[in-house]
């Protein structure tokens, strides 16, 4: 028997990138997955369909986390179509940068509606339906400990909410035994940030190791999390960034 073998995980952003990674590898350690798309339906389905050709099961949210209600409704249609839930994994977010006298009110809004009020609000959510032991897992951002230079305030921002949001979650949690943690991503290769990008020899040279990380490093760390091995960790940060805030 696998380590999740009868919980339900859900991951917000969950069609491509990290989040697909973290849907697949949740589900090969035996958990149901219900992941969430805005756009990318194909690439959603697709995973799902990865999952289920394994053996696993899948479920596919469509979710505009910039709507107040999005992470919410994502919740109940897991908790109703899954019949639980038990790890909840806070990934979707914007990657946003640029200087600040050119950020928006209309831009700034949009990232904190989708990186800070859609996580508070699918923990509200999640932790109705959780039974003890349950899990939230936001991913955060190697920015929320070294801010390399210009042009990341609001990205910088939203991300470290995501610790502040996290500490009191564990203690509002903990006698629950729900652990609330953070995974902070350094340099990965996705498409949103590929390893031969334009600014990648750059975001290479801040780490130790010189070298970009995987998709499924981040995966392998909110594995460990939501598993057994993860059950005193909580309110807390884990650095996956190859040594970039070292």
């Amino acid at each position: 028997m696998s380590e999740l073998t009868g919980k339900v995980a859900l991951i917000t952003g969950g069609s491509r990138g990290i989040g697909a990674a973290m849907a697949k590898r949740l589900a090969a350690a035996g958990a149901a997955v219900a992941l969430t798309y805005v756009q990318a339906e194909d690439q959603a389905r697709a995973v799902a369909k990865d999952i289920e050709a394994d053996g696993g099961r899948a479920l596919v949210i469509h979710a505009d986390l910039t709507q107040p209600d999005a992470a919410t409704a994502a919740v109940e249609q897991t908790v109703r179509e899954l019949g639980r839930i038990d790890i909840l994994v806070n990934n979707a977010g914007f990657l946003t940068y640029g200087p600040l006298h050119d950020v928006t009110v209309d831009e700034l809004d949009r990232v904190l509606a989708v990186d800070v009020r859609s996580v508070f609000l699918a923990a509200q959510a999640a932790a109705r339906h959780m039974s003890d032991g349950g899990r939230i897992i936001s991913i955060g951002s190697c920015f929320n400990g070294r801010v390399p230079g210009a042009n990341f305030v609001l990205q910088a921002m939203a991300k470290t909410a995501l610790i502040g949001l996290t500490k009191g979650l564990a203690r509002e949690l903990g006698p629950r035994g729900i652990t609330a943690t953070v995974v902070d991503p350094g340099p990965i290769d996705t498409d949103m940030n590929p390893a031969a990008g334009e600014t990648a020899d750059f975001q290479r040279s801040l780490t130790a190791l010189g070298r970009y990380g995987t998709a499924d490093d981040i995966a392998a760390a909110v594995t460990y999390l939501a598993g057994p091995g993860g059950r005193y960790v909580t309110g807390t940060t884990l650095a996956v960034d190859g040594g970039y805030t070292a």
